[in-house]
């Protein structure tokens, strides 16, 4: 069962549908992983960066009385961030706003957050008031720079000091266990993994005592503090620089006190630090486009980076497949060119490897079967050239050694010799009228005159002009009438038939021409007793040049062109000519021609 042939056209089709398909699906899938990745995390870096805003501007209120210099922390956030920032005070008079704000509009009913360094969430600052918010606390300079004298004494003693049999267990063995760390105030602590060392005692309580600034700081906020105590009935309270408190009532471990405690100290802390922070206010925090259409998600730069990467490796990927592709399907087509252009440079055996079935396939044996041809052809060319000059040599060469020998008186010019000199002229003569009418022949020009024949007369007359020497030489044309031919190119076909018969037929042999009709066609046989015609060798047998005697002795005669013009000439009359033979039992040329013939592109007079 022979295979379907696929279409190059369908397989380009198919691989470019697949790529296309490929390429877009990955695409999508990637896109939308990316943009779902985007959209997860756009909600996440607005949440940081309203914390971020928040925390900066909460440090600031905590750190300045009044908030007239935060314009260009408020501008910077605003440009890191792309959020637009509005603070206005508690009457949402607007005190600062980001260069983008100015001319928003109305704010939104609802501010995104306060602004108040002394009720800031107690998760994250105890007692609802921001560390950063020291206010009487802030140590001046002298203070700083003795107590970090202080600090780096204990820190030097700690990192240098061994472990004690009272403290084996407590030791700070390495420099990366202790350090210097400074509060909001500028007080320095040394801090260690460990907690209390219990090395080093004394410098690490002097460096706990507090200044005359954190005296007068603790006493104000001890007298607020108690004030508020003795106001519900409650016993006072010492106030640690730490920011805890201590009692020596019986009673303190309750929780109600506890709760007052705690309550009054962090009123008495906002009441201190009141004057020393800046003013409450409302945060708004709005997006950087006001005419931002809200309801649609607009990915940040970086997303539409990352989807922009995404889709360009998969454009490469895509094109890299279809040139991987395109090389593979024109591999084939640069095979060809290559074996075209060495048959080009004369290699007639150039052949390529023909794989699949599709249309470069069948372009592939089409070539492999052109190239065979023309191996062929090229094979009988050069034969056909051999065997033009070995037939024109002979003549040719005869005639000059006689003339030569003329000349030189070495023979006679004699009627002998003059009659072999007009023998040879004719040979040569017949030789160069075959191959014109060969030529006229494959041109399309051969000229027939068609006229009514009488199949006999033409017959007795082919057969005269033939010397049948030794042989028998039979004609029969009963009932064959007559037919519509050129008397003279059929019988030049029927002679030359007649006389390859005899040439190939021992003395004693027999040449039969016999006509007939055959429905509306007649039939010609030529047929003799010869030896015959091998089977591997009868159907080149109307080749040009061709002989069954390869020695080229003439002992038969002939130019090998007789049978190939016998061809064109029937042919040429619209019939055709076969052979069968057997090997040893002669052979027997059959023509075969219309009635009327309708000649084949000849040139009819």
């Amino acid at each position: 069962m022979a295979r379907p042939r696929s279409s190059l056209v369908l397989r380009l089709l198919a691989v470019s549908a697949v790529v296309s398909m490929l390429s877009v699906a990955a695409t999508a899938w990637l896109t939308v992983r990316a943009t779902t990745s985007a959209i997860r995390q756009q909600p996440g870096r607005v949440l940081v960066d309203d914390a971020r805003i928040y925390d900066t501007l909460i440090g600031y209120a905590a750190t300045h009385r009044d908030w007239t210099g935060a314009g260009p922390l408020v501008e910077s956030l605003a440009a890191n961030t792309g959020r637009r920032i509005v603070i206005t005070d508690r009457d949402r008079r607007t005190l600062l706003a980001s260069p983008a704000a100015t001319d928003a509009g109305p704010l939104p009913a609802e501010a995104s957050a306060p602004l108040d360094a002394l009720a800031v969430d107690a998760l994250v600052s105890p007692g609802g008031v921001d560390q950063r918010a020291v206010g009487p606390f802030l140590l001046p300079d002298t203070e700083r720079a003795a107590l970090g004298t202080l600090a780096a004494d204990a820190l030097s003693c700690l990192r240098g000091h061994p472990a004690t049999p009272a403290a084996p267990t407590r030791a700070v063995p390495a420099a990366a266990q202790a350090e210097i760390v400074y509060r909001p105030s500028g007080r320095p602590d040394v801090r260690t993994s460990d907690g209390e060392p219990g090395v080093c005692a004394g410098q690490l309580r002097a460096l706990a005592e507090p200044t005359g600034t954190e005296e007068a700081a603790l006493d104000r906020l001890r007298t607020l503090t108690n004030a508020c105590l003795t106001r519900q009935g409650m016993a006072a309270v010492a106030i640690t620089l730490d920011g805890g408190w201590v009692t020596t009532r019986s009673d303190s471990r309750s929780a109600e006190y506890g709760r007052s405690v705690e309550s009054c100290l962090a009123g008495a802390k906002r009441e201190q630090l009141t004057g020393y922070v800046a003013p409450a206010a409302w945060l708004f925090l709005l997006d950087a486009d006001a005419t931002r259409d809200t309801r649609h998600f607009d990915l940040s730069p970086a997303g539409r980076a990352r989807i922009a990467g995404v889709t360009a490796l998969v454009l490469l990927a895509a094109i890299g497949v279809t040139v991987l592709v395109g090389r593979r399907l024109v591999r084939p087509l640069h095979e060809l060119t290559a074996a075209a252009g060495r048959m080009r440079a004369g290699e007639v055996t150039t052949r390529v490897e023909v794989r699949g079935h599709d249309e470069i396939a069948r372009l592939g044996s089409a070539f492999n079967a052109m190239a065979e041809q023309r191996r062929h052809v090229e094979e009988l060319r050069r034969a056909m050239v051999n065997d033009i000059a070995h037939e024109m040599r002979s003549p040719l060469t005869n005639i000059r050694g006689w003339l030569e020998a003329a000349d030189e008186g070495v023979v006679p010019l004699d009627a002998e010799l003059v009659s072999s000199l007009l023998e040879e002229a004719v040979l040569l003569q017949h030789v160069i009228d075959d191959l014109r009418d060969l030529a006229a022949a494959d041109a399309g020009e051969l000229r027939l005159t068609l006229r009514p024949v009488d199949v006999g007369e033409l017959l007795h007359a082919a057969v005269s002009g033939v010397a049948p020497g030794r042989v028998t030489l039979l004609v029969s044309a009963d009932g064959a009438g007559s037919c519509t031919a050129d008397p003279i190119r059929l019988r030049q076909a029927v002679g030359n038939l007649v006389g390859n018969a005899v040439r190939h037929t021992p003395a004693g042999g027999t040449v039969t021409v016999h006509a007939r009709r055959e429905a509306d066609q007649l039939v010609i046989d030529v047929t003799d007793t010869g030896p015959g015609i091998p089977v591997d060798q009868q159907a080149l047998v109307f080749e040009r040049f061709w002989r069954a005697e390869k020695s080229r002795s003439r002992q038969t005669g002939g130019s090998g062109l007789g049978l190939p013009i016998v061809r064109k000439l029937v042919e040429a009359h619209g019939g055709t000519v076969t052979l069968v033979s057997t090997p040893g039992h002669g052979a027997t040329f059959t023509l075969r021609l219309p009635a009327s013939p309708d000649p084949a592109g000849q040139t009819v007079s």
